[in-house]
């Protein structure tokens, strides 16, 4: 979701308006902020930084260090893909494979019409169900290429 800048500003505030200045507050305050946003601007951590009285790069470097935070805006769908051991070996790279073919892009990016964002996840412990993709809250098991087209749509990308 990209909002207008006035849209951000106000958003930022009232999440900043439920927390005191406390540098124990940030990482609630990134995860609303991430919430909000659905990523987390470079000027929303400036601002964060100011409120909390910290360094920019204390907040950067929080917020780098846990792999929940975005710093680009990810598509509405998020699309994630298990690459535990049971699903390796049932076929998840053949399914990887055929994601990447459809929607034209590689974990940890988005399509450029801000629809679709892929990402691989160590493991969701649906081993039973391998290969396991996820589309948004919606768990698809025992995946194969032809599965994904259904759920995908038959669009391939350039």
């Amino acid at each position: 979701m990209i909002l207008a800048e006035t849209e951000v500003k106000d958003k930022l505030d009232e999440i900043l308006s439920h927390h005191s200045a406390n540098r124990d507050e940030l990482i609630p305050i990134l995860q609303e902020v991430q919430e909000a946003l659905g990523y987390l601007p470079q000027e929303a951590m400036q601002k964060v930084a100011r409120f909390l009285h910290l360094p920019e790069s204390a907040v950067f470097g929080v917020s780098t260090f846990y792999a929940q935070f975005k710093f680009f805006p990810t598509g509405k769908k998020k699309v994630r893909l298990c690459r535990g051991t049971a699903c390796h070996v049932r076929g998840a790279p053949h399914i990887l494979e055929e994601v990447e073919k459809r929607l034209g892009i590689k974990p940890g990016e988005t399509t450029d019409d801000l629809e679709y964002s892929l990402e691989t996840i160590a493991c969701f412990g649906s081993c039973a169900l391998a290969p396991v993709m996820v589309v948004d809250d919606n768990v698809y098991g025992r995946m194969t290429p032809k599965k994904v087209a259904q759920i995908l749509g038959d669009k391939k990308r350039d």
